[in-house]
């Protein structure tokens, strides 16, 4: 009775060491197939993993803002086939510190980006009394929120001027008459998106709608 149960045992042992055996085999075999099939067809291989580019490095840093490397266009103002107001006169005495640029983006130090800038800016103190720049009739005086205290004024010749960043106390409202050189407020600091200059004017000018250099229209 003893040596059949010995050989019982031995029996069901060698019945699961084939089992392992077969299964080692399959596994070796499915490998070798496999490794064959990828070197034959290369789309099995895994893609090597992408570097995502943003704004923010490897740090979690945000990239500080670079000068554009190619100029963004903007809708070209139609030729000034209109005649220009027969007096023009300098809206406020300072120094220009930017300028009218939509064809190129141009550096806000407020903001700390590059974007379009639709006039001129003029600084001069606090106080400075800002002048219509030629004959017209004031369309409208209301406080922007990005721009500050602005007065609209349109004149002969279907130009328009726009007087920005102003201090609260204006000397016009709507439907007034001005004269070239005539004072219509003082220079202030409102312009919230333009803070940053500090005390000056945001001066602008448009023809039949469409924007035009102030510099231009002031020579």
């Amino acid at each position: 009775m003893s040596n059949k149960k010995s050989g019982s045992g031995l029996s069901g042992k060698g019945y699961y060491i084939a089992l392992v055996l077969c299964a080692v085999a399959i596994a070796i075999a499915g490998f070798f197939y496999y490794q064959n099939e990828e070197a034959e067809n290369p789309s099995l291989q895994q893609p090597a993993p992408s570097v995502q580019s943003g704004a923010e490095g490897e740090s979690g840093v945000q990239a500080v803002a670079t000068a554009p490397q190619e100029q963004v266009s903007s809708q070209t103002p139609p030729a000034e086939v209109s005649k220009k107001p027969s007096v023009i006169k300098n809206p406020v005495a300072g120094q220009t510190v930017a300028v009218f640029s939509m064809d190129a983006l141009s550096y806000n130090q407020t903001t700390r980006d590059w974007r379009v800038h639709d006039g001129m800016d003029i600084a001069a103190a606090a106080g400075t009394p800002v002048c219509a720049a030629a004959d017209g009739t004031v369309y409208t005086v209301y406080e922007d929120e990005t721009m500050g205290m602005t007065v609209v004024i349109r004149h002969e010749g279907d130009y328009t001027t726009k007087y920005a960043s102003l201090s609260q106390e204006v000397s016009v409202k709507a439907g007034d008459k001005v004269s070239a050189g005539q004072v219509i407020g003082t220079v202030g600091t409102t312009a919230l998106l333009e803070s940053g200059i500090g005390d000056h004017l945001h001066f602008s000018v448009s023809c039949g709608g469409a924007l035009v250099d102030p510099k231009a229209f002031l020579s």
